[in-house]
């Protein structure tokens, strides 16, 4: 699969970049975990968080601005039992977390929150 941010604006591609580090690596950014993420067992938890993480698949369909900001994923449960359907989303903020941030592409001016949720919770 292809990554489409690679024929997009600089900006663009610098927000994108910045939501996968937070996405990938839980830094950069605050992480929210709604109460029906926080209700899964520790290992179900476990397997949503990893996906999350590991989550690559952006294209066109739901990926229309090219900024790695939001998806909607299956994760199976623990050994196989079960599956969750699951949300994750990246919102930037001003550093007083009041309004949307001027210019999401500048860490120095952005508050990024990671948040994961069941998307029957949406």
């Amino acid at each position: 699969m292809s990554d489409v941010t690679d024929a997009v604006d600089p900006t663009t591609k610098k927000i994108a970049d910045l939501n996968d580090a937070l996405r990938t690596t839980f830094t950069g950014g605050t992480i929210v975990m709604t109460r029906g993420i926080q209700a899964l067992t520790d290992g179900d938890r476990a397997m949503v968080l990893a996906a999350v993480m590991r989550f690559k698949e952006f294209n066109e369909d739901n990926d229309p601005w090219h900024l790695h900001d939001m998806a909607i994923l299956t994760v199976p449960g623990i050994n196989g039992v079960g599956e969750h359907r699951i949300m994750f989303k990246v919102d930037t903020y001003d550093l007083k977390m009041q309004f949307l941030s001027p210019a999401p592409e500048d860490p120095l001016q952005t508050r990024r929150v990671l948040t994961i949720l069941l998307a029957s919770e949406y």
